[in-house]
């Protein structure tokens, strides 16, 4: 077997033309949009203190609650941005076509936040002065990698990627909205993309170094976390959240984890020693985690029928 990359610099040079190549395939694909016009401007009006308009009061979102709670955690995920750029500048670098991809996917990232926060304020979905404060909090806060060296975290944003796409789009389709659906489906096609680039720079790295990268993909698969878990109270709204559907256990299972182990072929990958221990550690954990998933299916099912029974009364 090709003795495989022993350090993080190696592994960079090895992948660098993968990583050309994948950024002139997204250049390519990639379409411009413009957050304005997903944005109902006419809905918009001014809003108490300086201008001295009217003051924000729920009555005036037309979004349910569960709606708007992922709609909020989905933007301040998006609003950390800058630590973001950090991390995975300081990892892949600033330099040739990895820092050509790094700065190019900021940008991109960039417009997620300027639209679902132009839509919320423009159509008065959320209280304006909680949602700045929120985001000043969670900033703060910053966010730090958790994973170690290249591999590690190239698996953690194949994940995340998808994982953020299904968010997004699931609380478009939440919504009720057709205007927030349409700009969400924007977003989530954005993040499809990159989820796409970094798949296929996961999937080159199996191709070089298979063990060093099953050990990197078991580690993340069994400690993921989205990258808003630092938002204030995360638990509980992720609990609303997945039990509205919008990403829960089953979906995290069968379409984020699954479709992304499927395509670099994790499973069917010659291995040994330690690659081979940690790809029947992942098979275990995934099993287990179908079983989670299956039972959360159960007691969500269980509760919504206990609640349509009183309904009807």
């Amino acid at each position: 077997m090709t003795t495989e990359p022993t350090t993080t610099l190696a592994l960079l040079n090895e992948l660098e033309p993968v990583v050309e190549a994948n950024l002139n395939r997204h250049l390519a694909t990639a379409k411009e949009w413009f957050p304005h016009e997903y944005v109902p401007w006419s809905q918009g009006r001014d809003f108490d203190g300086v201008l001295g308009g009217e003051a924000w009061e729920p009555g005036q979102s037309k979004l349910s609650e569960v709606a708007r709670t992922s709609l909020i955690v989905n933007l301040l995920t998006e609003d950390n941005l800058p630590s973001y750029h950090h991390e995975i500048a300081t990892i892949f670098g600033r330099d040739g076509a990895w820092g050509t991809w790094v700065h190019r996917w900021t940008a991109e990232e960039g417009r997620h936040g300027i639209a679902i926060r132009d839509y919320l304020l423009a159509t008065r979905a959320v209280d304006p002065v909680a949602l700045e404060r929120a985001r000043m909090t969670h900033m703060e806060g910053g966010f730090a990698n958790a994973y170690e060296g290249l591999v590690e975290s190239v698996a953690y944003v194949s994940f995340q990627e998808l994982a953020t796409r299904v968010s997004h789009r699931n609380t478009g389709a939440a919504s009720g909205d057709p205007i927030c659906e349409q700009l969400l489906a924007k977003v989530a096609n954005d993040e499809n993309l990159h989820m796409i680039f970094y798949r296929n720079l996961l999937n080159a790295a199996f191709d070089a170094a298979p063990n060093t990268t099953m050990r990197a993909v078991t580690k993340v698969a069994k400690s993921f976390q989205m990258p808003g878990h630092t938002i204030e109270n995360f638990g509980r709204k992720s609990v609303q959240i997945a039990m509205a559907g919008i990403y829960d256990l089953r979906l995290h299972h069968d379409d984020v984890l699954a479709p992304v182990l499927r395509q670099v072929k994790a499973f069917d990958r010659p291995l040994s020693g330690d690659g081979e221990a940690a790809r029947e550690e992942l098979s275990a954990f995934l099993a287990d985690l179908d079983t989670q998933a299956n039972r959360f299916v159960e007691r969500r099912e269980a509760t919504r029928a206990r609640q349509s029974a009183r309904a009807a009364v």
